[in-house]
């Protein structure tokens, strides 16, 4: 996914492109908890939000249960909307203030057709407040009387409305106290377990990751730089930029933590709009060699179901 800078007023064109997502490839498997963990800018949310057309992509396959999603057409995409949904990151912004609780979880039920008359409406969306852990009579409200936990249980709903098949979470907890981050985590876990749901789940906290995703994917600038279940992750990472996030993660035990080691990156993550050489990772990893600055890494298998992007990296073989 490439976003053009333009120049010009009244006849703009394009000058330059930012790289926001770059030629990376994976599989979410059906029933699993993706987790895809980066530094801000990396190419996260634009990754989910190419993978439900939110954004249409420069070029590549998005492929969901066989359909390309990037070459349908509108007929074909309106349909597919049910089969896939985004629970956004902030629980304020992303519901329409002048719109009830109980319309903004049952439009998608309107648009759709998926009731026949309002009491249908209203005893779905009922059910559907009480699936997330809120009252019924909370359907009257407007979103500024919910507290935050309360805004994101709304947006849940609204997600799980006309029973999807596969939600991009987008850092669907970042905006939350810690301890409601918590609930709605076990929340999210219970309806996945309930109704058999496939997760994208886009995060910042690793700790939050570990706990609910099957398997973790890495980005940087635009990149996978690596693929694996989430133990082998935190247990054996091999890419250097998986390590130095690890490294960063704070632990509970004063002791452990003193004991580990500590991988502190130079420099500044590069711009999107001019990303370097070779590796994008080579101007700040600590393993660099001169190879680094002209090789491309490709994601390889170097354990079984464990994918990486670095040529220094045991087992990635010839390049």
């Amino acid at each position: 996914m490439y976003f053009p800078v333009t120049s010009g007023i009244l006849f703009q064109r394009a000058v330059a492109y930012i790289k926001a997502v770059d030629d990376i490839s994976f599989t979410v498997r059906r029933g699993e908890t993706l987790g895809l963990v980066g530094e801000s800018g990396c190419g996260k949310t634009t990754t989910g939000r190419c993978i439900l057309r939110l954004y249409k992509p420069t070029e590549g396959e998005i492929l969901f249960d066989g359909v390309d999603v990037a070459q349908a057409r509108t007929g074909q995409m309106r349909a597919m909307r049910r089969q896939m949904q985004i629970i956004f990151q902030d629980p304020y912004s992303s519901l329409n203030p002048r719109m009830t609780a109980g319309n903004i979880i049952g439009e998608p039920l309107a648009v759709h057709g998926l009731v026949n008359n309002k009491r249908e409406y209203r005893e779905r969306v009922a059910e559907l407040l009480t699936n997330v852990g809120l009252n019924p009579y909370m359907a009257d409200r407007f979103p500024h009387e919910f507290s935050g936990g309360q805004r994101q249980r709304i947006g849940v709903a609204r997600a799980l409305s006309v029973d999807p098949a596969f939600i991009v979470c987008d850092e669907p907890v970042s905006a939350l106290d810690v301890s409601i981050q918590a609930q709605i985590i076990n929340l999210l876990e219970d309806l996945q377990e309930r109704y058999n749901l496939t997760y994208l789940f886009i995060a910042h906290d690793l700790s939050v990751v570990r706990h609910i995703s099957d398997r973790v994917a890495v980005m940087y600038l635009g990149k996978l730089v690596e693929i694996a279940d989430r133990n082998a992750i935190y247990e054996n990472p091999q890419h250097p930029y998986t390590r130095a996030l690890l490294s960063a993660v704070p632990i509970p035990d004063p002791v452990l933590d003193a004991q580990r080691e500590r991988i502190i990156l130079t420099g500044e993550v590069p711009s999107p709009l001019n990303p370097p050489s070779g590796c994008v990772f080579h101007p700040r990893c600590p393993m660099v060699t001169e190879d680094c600055s002209r090789v491309l890494p490709e994601t390889r298998e170097i354990l079984p179901d464990h994918v990486a992007a670095c040529i220094n990296v045991p087992g990635y073989g010839p390049y």
